[in-house]
């Protein structure tokens, strides 16, 4: 097996480690709520990507409905 034939300085481990510094993330404004989301992914709020609704995403208030009806489908079979 092979041994480094000098040790690596305090100064060299910092300059090679300088690069997996973690970068800040840029966020895009959504042009159709208007709320930030990362660049080139759907946007997790309205589900809104290219010009197209890709996902079905629901509301607070369409969850508390479903909900509600849940309630009121197990009250009316018991």
């Amino acid at each position: 097996m092979s041994v480094p034939s000098k040790r690596r300085t305090k100064q060299q481990k910092r300059e090679r480690a300088s690069h997996f510094a973690l970068r800040k993330q840029t966020f895009a404004a959504c042009p159709k709520c208007k709320k930030p989301f990362l660049s080139h992914r759907v946007c997790a709020f309205c589900g809104y990507y290219k010009g197209q609704d890709i996902l079905l995403i629901d509301t607070k208030a369409e969850r508390k409905k479903k909900k509600q009806k849940k309630k009121e489908d197990r009250a009316k079979s018991k």
